[in-house]
């Protein structure tokens, strides 16, 4: 009998093929092509991206923590919320001048040989703090313990320089990084206070404050053990100072006007659900518009944004304003803050793409070899516009009304978005 030739399977592949007289197996699974990986499964693929992360955002959740740990743990124990008010706000301050100079050093001898000394530093002051606090210290060594905190480093800012490095000339997959890094900056600030009040409230005062400190520096040791990551220190950088760059202090307005929303957001909030007998639900209705934040950053980083980022920024800046919109009508018509926790959640939506475009311009006009300074700058910008929010929130709602607060996010939004439509040089593309 002679051979038979076995037949192309047409379909589906049949179980047996006939070769000479014997009967030989076939494979019957269905041939499926495979769907290509997600964005951010190619994102976390990069080698040494997960081992770096890992550390980043264990200890980026700290920083979450601390203020609210400060807050309990003095008000706690001293009795006295202005006195933990004065603190923060005076590490606030501090964070502000001292940032800026460590992130030049990190540029200038590399992330491991600083941010871990840096880190040590302020895990000190932290300690110094709860002892002080603890062992009924002098109040002046409350302000001189907590302004040793300010030599933290900027632990995000840093990440994103690591994906700079790791992805440069890959524009979409560092868009992709971008929006990962703001949403674990939501997550983290969404998830650090709750943890805060939860460790100080089970278990002692300064609970919340310890196990930040932990956190923080094994986080850093993970983290800068990643040296195969690490961007290259630039000893000697030729380029000018960030602040000096062409289209920098105009970005930097621009993180000042949203950090006044979210200062002011938090404040007015806060007094809002007071006034309606819940302040104990006010982190709760925070929380949300944080989750939708976060949300949103994801989903924004796994599209393609078409356009340049320049020409996207006013339009999500304006996205923004809009949607703050929705909490002042909430709390001015119904006066219900079930209604109000689901417009914060939505508004909180725009804050993802705001914030991703915003950085993504800062690290595409920071002079090669200062990115850390750069990103810290936008981020003591956020700073110095949270502090003014809280204040200008809170003289609002004490002199007018927690409903009239939240008029004062919504003008914050408004001169984000008017800074953003002046012309600026810069590539931006």
């Amino acid at each position: 009998m002679p051979p038979t030739t076995p037949r192309r399977p047409t379909g589906h592949t049949p179980l047996l093929t006939v070769t000479g007289d014997s009967l030989v197996a076939a494979d019957f699974r269905p041939r499926t092509r495979r769907r290509p990986p997600g964005p951010y499964r190619r994102l976390l693929s990069v080698p040494g991206a997960r081992a770096f992360t890992a550390g980043n955002l264990i200890a980026r959740l700290p920083m979450g923590m601390f203020s609210v740990s400060a807050v309990v743990m003095i008000a706690g124990t001293r009795g006295s919320y202005a006195l933990a008010g004065a603190v923060t706000a005076m590490g606030l301050a501090a964070t502000a001048l001292v940032a800026p100079w460590t992130a030049r050093l990190v540029d200038r001898h590399g992330q491991a040989r600083v941010a871990l000394p840096a880190t040590l530093v302020a895990a000190l002051g932290s300690l110094a703090l709860l002892l002080c606090v603890r062992y009924g210290a002098p109040d002046w060594t409350l302000f001189a313990a907590y302004a040793a905190t300010a030599t933290t480093p900027n632990t995000g800012g840093m990440a994103r320089a690591r994906w700079a490095h790791l992805l440069k000339g890959d524009a979409g997959l560092l868009h992709t990084a971008n929006s990962f890094e703001q949403a674990a900056d939501e997550l983290c600030f969404m998830l650090g206070p709750v943890l805060a009040a939860f460790l100080s409230a089970t278990f002692f005062p300064e609970a919340g404050t310890l196990v930040g400190v932990v956190l923080l520096v094994t986080g850093m040791l993970l983290f800068t053990a990643q040296r195969a990551t690490e961007p290259p220190a630039r000893p000697r950088p030729r380029a000018k100072a960030p602040f000096r760059a062409p289209g920098i202090p105009p970005l930097l307005a621009v993180c000042l006007a949203m950090g006044g929303v979210f200062g002011a957001m938090e404040v007015v909030t806060i007094a809002f659900a007071d006034a309606n007998g819940h302040r104990t639900a006010a982190g709760v209705v925070l929380g949300l518009q944080a989750a939708g934040s976060c949300a949103a950053g994801l989903l924004y980083g796994a599209l393609k944004p078409a356009g340049a980022a320049e020409d996207r920024l006013p339009w999500c800046v304006a996205a923004m304003a809009a949607l703050l919109t929705l909490p002042l009508l909430a709390a001015s018509l119904t006066g219900s803050l079930p209604l109000l926790a689901v417009t914060l959640l939505v508004a909180g939506m725009a804050t993802a793409p705001a914030m991703v475009t915003t950085m993504t311009l800062v690290q595409r006009r920071t002079p090669e070899g200062r990115l850390n300074e750069g990103m810290t700058l936008a981020v003591t910008g956020l700073l110095g516009g949270i502090a003014c929010g809280s204040a200008a929130g809170g003289w609002t709602v004490e002199h007018l009304s927690a409903t009239a607060g939240y008029g004062v996010p919504l003008t914050a939004a408004a001169a984000a978005l008017l800074l953003t439509l002046r012309p600026a040089t810069g590539d931006g593309a």
